[in-house]
C-alpha cells in the first residue's frame, strides 16, 4: 500500500526558511514533484526531482529560493525553502509518479499525493 507523509510545514517570518519533507513507502517512484495551493487559486507547480540521477526541475519563480533533494536510503524528498515571502503561503502537497516518462508540472500526470502541509510566511 503506497503511504505518503509529509511534514514540516508551519508559520515563519518573512525572510526565513522552512523544510518540508515527504517519506513514501509501498513502492519506488521515478518522480517525486511539490505543488502548492494557496487561497483562491489554482495548485501550481514547485519542483521534482528523479529517483535515478537526482534530476531537479523547478518552477522558475521558485528557482534559486527553493531546492528540492532527495535520501535514497529513507525514500525520503526533502524541499528546502528560503527567503521565504508572504506569497508564499499556500499548502504544499508532495505527489509522486510511477512512470518516468511524465509532464512533471502537471498535477493529473502523477499517481499518488499526500496530504499537504500548511506553510504561513508572515509579513
Amino acid at each position: 500500500q503506497v503511504q505518503l507523509v509529509e511534514s514540516g510545514g508551519g508559520l515563519v517570518q518573512a525572510g526565513g526558511s522552512l523544510r518540508l519533507s515527504c517519506a513514501a513507502s509501498g513502492r519506488t517512484f521515478s518522480y517525486t514533484g511539490w505543488f502548492r495551493q494557496a487561497p483562491g487559486k489554482e495548485r501550481d507547480f514547485v519542483a521534482a526531482i528523479k529517483r535515478t540521477g537526482h534530476n531537479t526541475y523547478y518552477a522558475d519563480s521558485m528557482r534559486g529560493r527553493f531546492a528540492i533533494s532527495r535520501e535514497d536510503a529513507k525514500n525520503t524528498v526533502y524541499l528546502q525553502m528560503n527567503s521565504l515571502k508572504p506569497d508564499d503561503t499556500a499548502v504544499y502537497y508532495c505527489d509522486v509518479a510511477i512512470a518516468s516518462n511524465r509532464e512533471l508540472t502537471r498535477e493529473d500526470e502523477y499517481d499518488y499525493w499526500g496530504q499537504g502541509n500548511q506553510v504561513n510566511v508572515s509579513s
